[in-house]
């Protein structure tokens, strides 16, 4: 009996065959050879030539490296911070009072206008948020001529002092919708008559939401966390289509400046570099936001 059942147990691992093996061919080789190559000078054509951890010691005294850095911490902000915050106030708002005064529906239909943006394709939100801030016929500046607030136009994506303040406010949009869903769907799974009890013992609705809202929904927390932080480290599409790291590398973030580098200035090894300690970073930083999860449960 326990050998048939051995057999059936190990006959699971044939449906693992395809996964592997596209894990291998898309993650793990690519991963390995972008770290290989990072230990080289190459500009993707010809033999690569080793020259050690030089490319890592030019990256560590890169003023612009540093400073792409430096906007990651308030994309950040924007895309983890604020979105988070805001997405489990307003999943509570739909959960606890829309649902219940305007019925389901309602909170469905929210739950979905509020997740569209994660849905439409980058380029398409990118050229619709350029429009809106564009300086001369953008909407935003029409918007507040009209209203006599003509002073406070700006040149949001083209000027340095505002371009990187506008990209966040417009991942601040992009973004807060995927919290109001996973938190909506944690909400599911919590006992209604906690909120019965809190009620009868006449607690508030601030009072519901701290005491029982952000407890019992703590797992989703940490993967919201988790993955918009990921998310804000390896930003891509946004930047290059709003403002392409301009004006004057105001918006630089690494995963374009790696891309720079490798297609723009055909550095390959010095891009790798890049890519290599932007990976190193993310995984470490899953692994602490993993292990904070693991104690929190303890």
């Amino acid at each position: 009996m326990s050998v048939r059942k051995g057999g059936r147990n190990s006959g699971y691992g044939l449906y693992l065959i395809p996964g592997v093996l596209a894990s291998l061919a898309v993650i793990v080789v690519p991963l390995v050879m972008t770290v290989g190559v990072s230990f080289t000078k190459w500009n993707g054509v010809g033999d690569p030539t080793w020259i050690g951890f030089d490319n890592y010691t030019r990256l560590f005294h890169d003023d612009l490296f540093w400073a792409s850095f430096g906007h990651i911490l308030l994309l950040i902000v924007a895309m983890a911070v604020i979105p988070t915050f805001v997405g489990l106030v307003l999943a509570a708002v739909l959960f606890d009072y829309v649902a219940k005064v305007l019925g389901d529906r309602w909170a469905k239909l929210f739950r979905s206008g509020y997740y569209l943006p994660q849905v439409l394709p980058v380029a398409v939100t990118g050229i619709i948020w350029v429009w809106i801030l564009h300086p001369s016929f953008g909407a935003l500046n029409q918007i507040l001529d009209t209203i006599g607030l003509g002073s406070l136009s700006r040149d949001w994506l083209g000027d340095p002092k505002y371009a990187l303040f506008s990209v966040m406010g417009v991942m601040i949009w992009f973004q807060f919708g995927y919290p109001i869903v996973m938190f909506m769907s944690g909400l599911q799974r919590v006992d209604p008559e906690l909120y019965e009890a809190a009620d009868l013992d006449g607690a508030g609705w601030w009072q519901r939401f701290r005491h029982i809202t952000v407890k019992m929904i703590r797992p989703e927390l940490y993967v919201v966390l988790v993955t918009t932080t990921i998310a804000a480290l390896k930003i891509f599409g946004q930047v290059f289509v709003l403002t392409g790291g301009g004006p004057s590398n105001a918006t630089i973030v690494p995963s374009y400046f790696a891309y720079k580098n490798f297609f723009e200035k055909a550095q390959v090894g010095y891009g790798s570099a890049i890519s290599t300690v932007l990976t190193v970073m993310i995984i470490v930083l899953a692994i602490i936001f993993l292990r904070l999860q693991n104690r929190s449960r303890v």
